[in-house]
């Protein structure tokens, strides 16, 4: 019983569990622990699954707490829990069940003092009764006692004792099935003695939602459970407690009650995933960390009902040992416990994990399943062995970026790793670095290649040794086995090589001026092919000038012309010739040579001199010239020059004088005063010093002008009397032809225009030309009543009446207008034949690009013309003009078309 005091009275609540309290004026008896029966009967059902709870028994533990551990006399059929409920440990049938009583025993753990009672099953009394003991466990209690705590007295007066209410939270365990209502606790005040109270709850689960899970008796104080609780979805309820009297009057002070709903283990463990993907290398030491598992229980983790443990159920497959792996039993933890993966025997595992609750207890705990897989990953503990210890391939000489041959290797692991990929190197047999072997990046096999050109004279075979690796080092341990290395046979292959010039190029020195038929020097060339027997020719490949000849079987070399070392053709005195040799291999092959000849100069070009025009003023003050010469020769045999004036005409040393200022330039000046202004022609002599001196006599050509006080020409007159240069002259003639072209074309196009206007028009008096009279009549339709024609226009229009014009309205698109027309003067001779022709096809471009004019692919209709037609006889049709001074001679140049009117107008009067 629970003591509880406030201001103006005592509440009283008993437990339902049977405890009885006796209250007396004096004291309170000792706690004794044990349990509150000593004979237990319980009704349970005939048969019950296993977990299923059954009844509870309690136990006063005064305090004692989680020291108490309870124990029963059938373990295989029943378990009992630390709360005092027990469940069928398996599946149970009533009729097979021992008939003695069940012994549940009470151990302390610290005293190892012990209490015992027996509790006795019976079966339900009916079947209404069954099915209410199946769906909630029996609890087993008393009739519920009350025990007031009397007031102390003092003085023969009634006084209460202040105190504290002291209020234990009520347990009340999750799951229960009944019956219902299950009454929990009974509140009374003192004051119900005197007059009649009311007791109420509030809170969540009383009156505010979740409503109706707790109820009281408003009179007398019963509280109790309506329907099952679930922990895992409320643990706890606050309520708080009221007594009034029938007037609404407030008894006593609310007090708060504390409902804890006990876990009940009815939540299996749930993994937070299904299937868990984990890693290992291969060759890992036992111990090694692969993975972490969880799981997860909605049941109180404080309790066994929610501590999980975890254990491997099974491992597939069980190779090498079908122990591999362990795993922590309580923090899921997988580690390696074995030695011997290998990836390349076993690349995965599958473990079953399961978790169960009860700390592990396989009796009374609830498990599930999940799945762990486990891939052993690779590691480079397989070397790459070739398939072969010796290839074989074979390469032409002096090919480079060829492959000789493909090397194939095995390696275990992974492929498409670095401890698969192969690395291939040359370790022997290629001193000159002329192969190397790169991976291919698809087939890991390694491609012998050339990379430096090979000469069969030197070496015809090659023996390489190579050695395969991987991009990363082999695990500690692993050594390379023989098969890394292997040996590679290449057979060089001979074929025809191209001839060479030994030295490329040949230089010469000779003099110029060698006269022709003189031999130079013998360019030869050298065949590398020393095991084929092949003969060279030569032939001239490049000669500029045209100066050589080379001996086509002996590869002497002549000259046909003078060598000329101031020849356009020679650079820095060196003129290049190019030569080539072939032999008569199959397929022949030629190579080139250059020969370079260095011209020494000889004396052979007179000087001249420079500049060959300039200016003077007509007195000899202020200004000079000053002249040079200039020798296509060398030195010594140019400068220094001399410079002299020539002795005719004699005026030139009468009227000038020439002073030497240096070796290569002199100074020409006016002798006389005054020299009238024009141009003249000075000779003068010009000697270079050459081992054999040689002259020439140069023209200077001088303007003498009316000068400024700056020394400068005022004259318009120019030394180039030929005014423009010939390049302005060109331009300006291109211009002028272009454009008389333009003007020309210009004309052409008007009067083709013109042309084109006239032709469309009538431009021939109807007197003077009968195609004034031509009308277009090709649409031949019904007779002349289908039709709503105005058949007067077959007249002359000169004779048509003004009235009798008809409406724009309705008339045919094709006919000709009726309105005055300009009239044009007469011919007087026919026209010329092409004029007709012209017309026609102008009148049939016209009908072709009208829109307007009838189909000529239309279905015309020409087997019936109607009858009684409004026009008369042709006969009728008068003519402006009889004709009879007309000459129609001319129709008989118009073609077969026109052949019958030239016989009716053109012929005699016969």
């Amino acid at each position: 019983m629970y003591l509880l005091h406030e201001g103006r009275g005592l509440l009283l609540l008993a437990v339902l569990a049977g405890l009885q309290i006796t209250a007396e004026g004096r004291g309170t008896p000792p706690c004794r622990p044990g349990f509150s029966e000593d004979v237990y009967k319980a009704v349970v059902p005939d048969i019950t699954e296993k977990g299923q709870p059954l009844f509870n028994v309690r136990f006063v533990d005064c305090g004692r707490g989680g020291l108490v551990r309870f124990e029963c006399s059938n373990p295989s059929d029943f378990r009992i829990e630390a709360d005092g409920v027990v469940y069928a440990a398996r599946s149970l049938h009533l009729s097979t069940l021992p008939a003695s009583p069940l012994v549940i025993k009470a151990r302390d753990s610290t005293t190892q003092q012990q209490w015992e009672t027996q509790v006795r099953l019976t079966p339900p009394t009916n079947s209404g009764q069954q099915v209410q003991e199946e769906a909630a466990p029996p609890v087993m209690s008393k009739d519920l006692k009350e025990i007031v705590f009397p007031s102390r007295r003092t003085d023969g007066q009634l006084i209460r004792m202040k105190r504290d209410w002291v209020i234990p939270p009520i347990n009340v365990p999750e799951n229960s099935r009944g019956p219902f209502p299950q009454e929990l606790v009974r509140i009374r005040s003192d004051h119900d003695k005197n007059r009649s109270l009311r007791y109420s709850v509030t809170g969540p689960g009383a009156d505010q939602p979740p409503t109706g899970i707790f109820i009281i008796n408003p009179i007398s104080g019963e509280l109790s459970v309506n329907k099952p609780l679930d922990r895992e979805h409320i643990s706890s309820f606050h309520l708080r407690a009221h007594a009034v009297d029938l007037n609404g009057n407030q008894v006593e002070n609310p007090i708060d009650i504390v409902i804890n709903v006990i876990d009940m283990n009815d939540n299996r463990p749930e993994f937070i995933h299904q299937i868990w993907n984990g890693t290992v290398p291969e060759g890992s030491k036992p111990g090694t960390f692969v993975m972490t598992v969880t799981s997860v229980d909605k049941d109180d983790p404080k309790t066994a009902n929610g501590m999980l443990r975890y254990k491997i159920l099974s491992q597939n497959p069980e190779s090498p040992s079908s122990n591999m792996f362990t795993i922590n039993n309580k923090t899921g933890g997988i580690i390696t416990v074995a030695a011997g993966l290998d990836r390349e025997k076993v690349p995965q595992y599958t473990l079953i994990i399961q978790a169960t609750d009860m700390e592990g207890n396989p009796m009374y705990g609830l498990s599930n399943t999940a799945t762990a897989v486990i891939k052993v990953t690779d590691i480079n503990d397989n070397p790459p062995e070739f398939t072969a210890e010796t290839f074989f391939g074979e390469v032409p000489e002096n090919r480079v970026n060829v492959i000789v041959a493909n090397l194939t290797v095995t390696d275990k692991d992974q492929p498409n790793t670095p401890a698969w990929n192969a690395v291939y190197k040359i370790t022997g047999g290629d001193p000159t670095g002329r192969f190397s072997v790169p991976t291919d990046p698809t087939t890991n096999e390694g491609l012998v290649t050339v990379v430096k050109p090979i000469d069969y004279e030197i070496s015809r075979t090659y023996v390489l040794t190579v050695e395969a690796k991987n991009e990363v080092p082999l695990a500690r341990g692993i050594h390379f086995p023989r098969q890394s290395t292997a040996t590679v046979s290449i057979r060089v292959i001979d074929v025809n090589e191209s001839p060479y010039f030994e030295p490329n190029p040949k230089l010469i020195k000779l003099e110029e001026g060698m006269i022709p038929e003189s031999a130079l020097t013998t360019f030869t060339a050298q065949d590398p092919d020393r095991f084929m027997q092949q003969t060279l020719r030569y032939s001239k490949l490049s000669d500029p000038a045209n100066w050589l000849r080379i001996d086509p079987n002996t590869g002497r070399i002549t000259t046909i012309a003078i060598l000329d070392r101031e020849s356009p053709y020679v650079k820095n005195s060196l003129y290049n010739a190019t030569f080539m040799a072939s032999d008569n291999g199959v397929p022949p092959a030629s190579g080139t040579g250059t020969l370079q000849i260095y011209l020494l100069d000889i004396n052979d070009n007179a000087p001249s001199v420079f500049p060959q025009e300039a200016e003077v003023c007509e007195k000899p003050e202020p200004n000079a010239i000053n002249i040079t010469a200039l020798d296509g020769d060398l030195n010594p045999n140019a400068g220094p020059f001399a410079f002299e004036l020539a002795h005719r005409p004699s005026d030139v040393r009468r009227n000038w004088t020439i002073t030497r200022l240096s070796g290569d330039y002199a100074q020409l000046s006016l002798k006389i005063g005054f020299l009238e202004s024009g141009i003249y022609e000075i000779p003068i002599i010009i000697t270079d010093s050459g081992n054999l001196p040689m002259s020439n006599t140069s023209y200077l050509r001088v303007k003498v002008c009316q000068c400024d006080i700056n020394g400068d020409c005022t004259d318009q007159q120019h030394i180039m009397a030929a005014g423009l240069g010939t390049g302005a002259i060109i331009s300006i003639l291109l211009c002028i032809i272009i454009l008389l072209i333009l003007v020309l074309l210009f004309v052409v196009w008007m009067k083709r225009r013109d042309k084109e206007r006239q032709a469309k028009q009538l431009l021939i008096d109807p007197e003077d030309d009968v195609r004034d009279n031509i009308l277009k009549y090709d649409e031949e339709g019904g007779g002349e009543e289908d039709q709503d024609y105005d058949l007067s226009q077959l007249q002359q229009p000169d004779t048509i009446e003004p009235d009798a014009i008809k409406p724009v309205g309705i008339r045919r698109l094709d006919e000709r207008p009726l309105h005055p027309e300009p009239q044009y003067p007469m011919r007087s001779a026919a026209p010329h034949p092409g004029d007709i022709g012209d017309f026609i096809n102008e009148g049939l471009k016209a009908a072709d690009n009208d829109p307007t004019a009838p189909p000529y692919d239309s279905l015309l209709v020409f087997d019936y013309e109607g009858s009684g037609s409004t026009a008369g006889s042709l006969s009728s049709l008068n003519s402006s003009s009889s004709g009879g001074d007309q000459d129609y001679d001319y129709l008989n140049d118009w073609g077969p078309r026109f052949r019958k009117l030239a016989d009716m107008y053109g012929g005699s009067d016969d």
